[in-house]
């Protein structure tokens, strides 16, 4: 089992020595830093389980270290240590999110206690994060990491409207975390135990749609064998988000209006209507208003949505989240290819960051899963994302150029972990997230034998 990574931070070197010594002998990973900036720095590119942080030091005292800590990386569980005890510092460190406070000078045997106790804490999380993943019994989305002024202002909103049950609108490119906002939306209001259903509208095929969102009876067309409630009923008492709703048919956009005016939906082939409460965010990566200036949207439909409108900021408005960002999928993705990668490398680091993700937080996501399917283990190095190049290194693609179909590209991401792994198959698999027998099939199907 890998050790649990501890970060101690104290501008008092004989005590931060000490420390370092009695976590090392309790079979800790140590790192000692000895200022708040550079524990600031640190934690922008290596992840830890736990910290120690001395609350009064010059220029950047614990207190700030702590609200740079937590904004940055909100699982980390951090201590704070003083010699100099203030209740009114003990409580605004614990609103801040310490896990607890320390006096100086420390108890060996209470601060082993404590740390035991953190770690305990950070594993049980995992095991619930983990135990909710396989049972489904929680929303199926990430949570919206990121304090720069966008997204501070985006959670603005989503504090004010997730109580009403006005239509909210999410503008937003794909990649950006529409879904998410919507989630976030529905779990803050009301109505955050019943359930959250997300539809991409430009999944449906036309000839469904109205089946779908209304449901049917068994017999009102060739294959409805059974009654089926659509998506409205499904959401009965919770929240329906429609992604890509400028995709919508003009037909379905008509019945649509009709729903959220008269609060009522009938299935395809009844004479029977039935009542719905569910509250209806809509998403687009368009403006939804010049689309309905080109006659693409109705315009009585739009004012019913747009009662309240969010922006979602794209990743090259937001850089600063990216640090935050790449600690979050570090962990989750540790936790999904059991690893233990420690962090991101400066020049990955720097790469990342100078980068303008036209396919926004999704490439930066899929990015980082492809460096840990290719075998990521320390640190996640520039040599890791082979794929990331900024405006001023972009190679010139010729017109001739031709993209690997994804049979193809499949099969080489498939050799190279072969090769990497020097043909031990569990490994690959298991790097490649696939299960050995998958891979196998794989092997077989594109001839790697």
């Amino acid at each position: 089992m890998d050790r649990p990574r501890v970060l101690v931070v104290d501008d008092d070197a004989d005590v931060g020595e000490f420390l370092r010594d009695a976590l090392s002998a309790w079979s800790y990973d140590v790192t000692l830093v000895t200022s708040g900036r550079e524990a600031v720095d640190l934690i922008s590119h290596q992840i830890f389980d736990a910290a120690l942080v001395d609350i009064w030091m010059p220029q950047m005292d614990g207190l700030q270290v702590l609200d740079e800590m937590k904004r940055h990386d909100p699982a980390l569980e951090v201590v704070m240590m003083t010699g100099n005890p203030m209740v009114e510092t003990a409580v605004q460190a614990l609103k801040s999110g310490a896990y607890d406070y320390l006096i100086k000078p420390l108890n060996l045997d209470e601060l082993q206690h404590l740390m035991q106790q953190v770690l305990e804490k950070r594993f049980l999380s995992r095991e619930v994060h983990s135990l909710r993943n396989r049972l489904a019994e929680h929303l199926a989305v990430k949570d919206l990491v990121g304090s720069s002024p966008g997204m501070m202002r985006v959670r603005e909103i989503i504090a004010k409207v997730a109580d009403s049950d006005s239509p909210v609108l999410i503008e937003g490119e794909s990649g950006t975390g529409k879904e998410l906002v919507a989630a976030a939306i529905h779990r803050q209001s009301g109505r955050g135990k019943g359930p959250f259903v997300p539809v991409n509208c430009s999944a449906i095929p036309a000839d469904l749609m109205e089946s779908e969102f209304f449901g049917h009876v068994r017999g009102a067309f060739s294959g409805a064998v059974a009654d089926a409630l659509g998506l409205f009923r499904s959401a009965h008492g919770g929240t329906l988000f429609l992604d890509e709703i400028a995709e919508l048919s003009p037909a379905l956009q008509a019945k649509l209006l009709r729903v959220l005016q008269e609060k009522e939906i009938r299935p395809v082939g009844s004479t029977k209507t039935h009542t719905v409460s569910v509250r209806m965010i809509a998403a687009t990566n368009k403006n939804l208003e010049a689309v309905v200036q080109s006659g693409g949207f109705r315009q009585d439909l739009f004012y019913r949505l747009n009662v309240v409108r969010i922006v979602v900021p794209p990743l090259r408005e937001r850089k600063s989240d990216i640090p935050a960002l790449l600690t979050y999928f570090l962990r989750r993705f540790n936790e999904r290819f059991r690893r233990d990668v420690k962090g991101i490398a400066p020049d990955a680091m720097a790469a990342l960051t100078a980068y303008d993700f036209p396919g926004n937080i999704r490439e930066l996501e899929n990015l980082l899963e492809r460096a840990f399917a290719l075998g990521a283990r320390d640190e996640i190095e520039r040599t890791s994302l082979p794929d990331l190049t900024t405006k001023s290194d972009a190679p010139v693609v010729e017109v001739d150029d031709v993209l690997p179909t994804l049979d193809q590209a499949e099969r080489d991401l498939i050799a190279r972990a072969l090769e990497r792994f020097r043909n031990d198959k569990e490994q690959a698999a298991r790097a490649l997230g696939l299960t050995v027998r998958t891979l196998y099939r794989r092997i077989k199907k594109f001839g790697l034998v």
